[in-house]
């Protein structure tokens, strides 16, 4: 699917509600958050995010994550100032949440229903846009309850893996052949670990 560039002058300039955004309708194929009750236009995803999403998607399945627990393009409710709904790249559902949302006439997790088991963004290019993945997404999946958020970020050519403990995001860092730590990968039972240049995909983009 290809995105129009919607000029930031034609979305709408009021706060919206999350009824408004749940109605929303421009009449193209374009995606948004709602950001602090405002429309934030989604742009097409680069090719190397839609490998990484693809790679972690394909991966988790293989470990033996049902299909009906994984979800690319799925959105989440979560608490700000305003309404705000994020767009993660990849989103891990538990039991109970899978369960919950089967039948929704939309992929989108609520405040009132239990939070994901893990959210994955990878990071584009623009300081705005890694102000939003650092820095807000991640106060706000973690108010949120969400256990594991990880920010993969191609340019710094790094994963950053946030756990919640207590309550607060504990973060560690990863590169290269660095074996990826996560509390999901260990209740999965890799064969073998899960590095982050495979997630990256540096290999391939140097041979």
């Amino acid at each position: 699917m290809t995105n129009v560039a919607i000029p930031q002058e034609a979305m709408p300039s009021e706060i919206m509600s999350l009824e408004d955004f749940l109605n929303y309708d421009d009449g193209t194929d374009a995606r948004y958050e709602l950001e602090d009750g405002r429309l934030l236009f989604m742009p097409s995803e680069s090719d190397i995010n839609r490998r990484i999403a693809s790679f972690l998607l394909i991966y988790l399945a293989q470990l033996g994550i049902p299909f009906y627990r994984l979800g690319i393009g799925m959105e989440v409710s979560v608490s700000g100032s305003r309404t705000t709904v994020r767009l993660p790249d990849l989103i891990v559902l538990t039991e109970e949440l899978a369960r919950i949302m089967e039948g929704a006439t939309r992929s989108i997790v609520m405040l009132d229903m239990p939070p994901p088991q893990l959210v994955v963004e990878v990071v584009s290019p623009g300081q705005k846009n890694e102000e939003r993945d650092y820095r807000y997404k991640r106060s706000q999946y973690q108010a949120r309850g969400i256990r594991e958020y990880w920010i993969i970020d191609p340019r710094q050519a790094q994963i950053t893996v946030l756990t919640l403990v207590a309550g607060l995001y504990e973060e560690t860092v990863f590169s290269g052949d660095t074996a990826i730590a996560s509390p999901l990968l260990s209740e999965l039972g890799q064969a073998s670990p899960l590095t982050a240049a495979q997630v990256l995909q540096l290999r391939a983009e140097t041979e």
